[in-house]
């Protein structure tokens, strides 16, 4: 993996996002909006709104799943924030692996979501000055998604 490539999230019919491969991260992190906690059945859930593209609320998801954990979690900045974790699938690099992540707010962040070291370890090298090394989508996608 390069530090920076488009990752999927199937459970959340999401096929690109665009993600930093943070080696730094424990756990990996999703851009959350909306987020309300709710009991289904007598357990813990969570939805939420998912916005793949960068400065753009096309193709939003709203996202509902059980809440896996909680943790508190030092942001870039050194700011400590109690978040919601939850379980998905990520495909990267063409295999889909299981992955906790906690969501937060990234709407000021260059990448909507975090793949962190959690994730990587389940085969995965990162070659830190290669970007994109496992593809991209095609053109029309790419321009969808005005960040970095």
């Amino acid at each position: 993996m390069g530090w920076r490539e488009w990752v999927a999230l199937p459970g959340m019919g999401l096929p690109w996002v665009k993600a930093k491969i943070d080696t730094g991260a424990r756990t990996s992190t999703l851009h959350a909006e909306d987020v309300e906690e709710f009991d289904r059945d007598g357990e813990p859930w969570v939805r939420f709104t998912v916005h793949p593209w960068q400065d753009s609320s096309e193709d939003a998801r709203r996202i509902e799943c059980p809440i896996h954990d909680r943790r508190k979690v030092r942001s870039s900045t050194g700011h400590v924030q109690r978040r919601i974790v939850v379980r998905i699938d990520l495909t990267l690099g063409g295999r889909t692996v299981p992955a906790e992540v906690t969501l937060s707010r990234r709407h000021r962040m260059g990448f909507r979501m975090l793949v962190g070291r959690e994730a990587l370890r389940q085969g995965y090298v990162v070659v830190p000055d290669r970007s994109y090394a496992s593809g991209k989508p095609p053109k029309d996608v790419r321009r969808r998604n005005r960040g970095r």
